[in-house]
């Protein structure tokens, strides 16, 4: 486990940006009332996977050896062998809170999108204004439940101009995910 390299976290950054915006910071640096002092959270990656920690769990960390480490922390995602970030569906719980844009699913879209679809116009209740076209949106279902993540396939004002069966936001990852790939969603071969 190591930290990651001025590139890799660039790449990481940008990625986060695009679901969270501004409020990337309060990852990064969480408000000083939310932590006791000195304690602060940390990106570390093991076996191409970042996770996301407080520095005090990293620092137990060194003394295991990498073989013998699997996991610590959250898991946010992986970086490809071409050097691209792929956000993992694990990310769900340190994304959600921080989301610049979301969107609210009605009950009867909600089973279509854990199945792995796309999310047509019909099923949308509400989500946020302003949002515009491929950006990084949070998926939550009416009763505020985050359901998983995706990107807006229109801006808000062209999606209200058209049809209902109109694909509008592209998933990316959901939580049905946790059943579909349970085999291979924490392997790390």
């Amino acid at each position: 486990m190591r930290a990651l390299t001025e590139e890799e976290t660039q790449t990481l950054f940008s990625k986060l940006a695009n679901y969270t915006g501004r409020s990337l910071n309060n990852l990064i640096q969480p408000p000083s009332d939310a932590l006791k002092e000195g304690e602060r959270y940390v990106f570390r990656l093991h076996d191409s996977r970042v996770y996301y920690m407080k520095l005090s769990i990293a620092n137990l960390a060194t003394s295991i050896s990498r073989e013998n480490l699997l996991s610590l922390g959250t898991c946010l995602g992986k970086f490809t062998k071409t050097g691209k970030f792929r956000l993992h569906i694990t990310a769900l719980d340190i994304i959600a809170p921080h989301a610049r844009y979301k969107v609210w699913i009605k009950p009867n879209g909600e089973m279509p999108f854990l199945y792995g679809g796309n999310i047509v116009k019909a099923h949308i209740g509400r989500w946020s204004e302003d949002c515009p076209e491929h950006q990084g949106i949070v998926v939550f279902s009416m009763d505020d439940k985050p359901l998983g993540f995706g990107v807006t396939a229109r801006s808000t004002a062209e999606t209200r101009r058209l049809d209902p069966t109109s694909i509008t936001v592209f998933r990316q990852a959901d939580v049905g995910e946790y059943l579909r790939e349970e085999d291979t969603l924490f392997t790390t071969t």
